[in-house]
């Protein structure tokens, strides 16, 4: 199992996030002087070629959603996605199944066909005990590069035994075509991944953060938060210091109740400071469940984070998604 790493005692506290890393940077101070506002509209300053690495399409009238389904979505169509990415400056995405759509993949098939391999990659999720061969070269072609256990979404709890089990299935359908095992799990089971991991012989990505319930946090003057003290934090942490395993910084909306967002900062720096080759950016479009969701304070914040460094913002935005998903762009 990997060793765990200790709690840092110079997490910053919230008042020190809010300010960190502003030196160098183009901004004026707004009127409250806490906030600082470019003087560059936020699409001119993504990377060139930046990726959305966790977004979706539903379209449930030409697509109906599975009879498990725990939610009913609108539509959102690939045209749509489109038309927020450009707003973003961002040329590529990734495609992800959501968990309304079970295992037909169709709508998110079809999506892909559109913008092609080029600009765009999947992540599906199968049923290990039915799929073949042939169909997951007909995917890799169109760009899938990875699949997807959702655990969370769908309130499902597996002991260590039922984890393993299940992700080295998938592993050992995957592993010749060189796709990675995406999965989206409560903090809380991050540790259970620990030993799994090195016998999986793929690389893994973990969604949102780890996924942890920062709901309880009580902020209040004063009050500081230290990522550490969340079960399961530190073994994200080991996970992506050992090289094979990504986590996307996505989806705040879900995971706190600050709309300072300050947990969420203070996380993501600590992950950028242990793993910058490992992290990666994603707007979880259209933001299902919390449907007209802004999500251009959060990219302004994951932006703050990387500082004034171009190298860990290309990085964040851009290398880390092409290293993970073959997608090595022409420069």
């Amino acid at each position: 199992m990997l060793t765990s790493v200790q709690p840092r005692p110079d997490v910053l506290g919230p008042r020190a996030s809010l300010t960190a890393f502003q030196k160098g940077e183009l901004f004026t101070l707004s009127r409250d002087e806490q906030k600082p506002v470019h003087a560059l509209p936020l699409r001119q300053r993504l990377p060139a070629k930046a990726w959305d690495t966790h977004m979706h399409v539903v379209e449930p009238h030409r697509f109906p959603v599975d009879a498990s389904a725990v939610y009913q979505p609108s539509t959102h169509t690939i045209e749509e996605a489109l038309a927020f990415e450009s707003s973003l400056g961002i040329e590529n995405i990734v495609l992800v199944q959501p968990s309304i759509y079970g295992y037909d993949n169709s709508c998110l098939l079809e999506a892909l066909r559109r913008i092609g391999p080029s600009r765009g990659r999947g992540v599906v999720v199968i049923d290990p005990m039915n799929i073949d061969t042939q169909t997951l070269s007909r995917w890799h072609s169109l760009g899938v590069r990875g699949v997807r256990v959702n655990l969370r979404s769908v309130g499902k709890v597996m002991d260590q035994d039922e984890l393993a089990q299940t992700l080295l299935q998938h592993a050992e359908i995957v592993r010749p075509f060189g796709w990675a095992i995406q999965v989206y799990v409560p903090l809380e089971m991050i540790p259970l991944l620990e030993p799994i991991v090195p016998q999986l012989g793929v690389k893994l990505c973990i969604d949102h953060f780890g996924g942890p319930d920062l709901l309880s946090t009580n902020w209040t003057d004063g009050a500081s938060f230290d990522p550490y003290s969340l079960p399961g934090f530190s073994s994200l942490v080991s996970l992506l210091r050992a090289g094979n395993t990504y986590v996307k910084i996505s989806a705040p909306y879900r995971l706190s109740k600050d709309h300072e967002m300050r947990d969420i900062e203070m996380m993501a720096r600590e992950l950028l400071r242990e793993a910058p080759n490992r992290v990666l950016f994603a707007t979880d479009w259209p933001h299902t469940r919390f449907w007209g969701t802004d999500i251009a304070p959060f990219t302004e914040l994951c932006l703050r984070v990387c500082g004034n460094d171009p190298v860990l913002t290309e990085r964040v935005f851009r290398r880390n998604a092409e290293e993970l998903l073959d997608a090595q762009t022409m420069d």
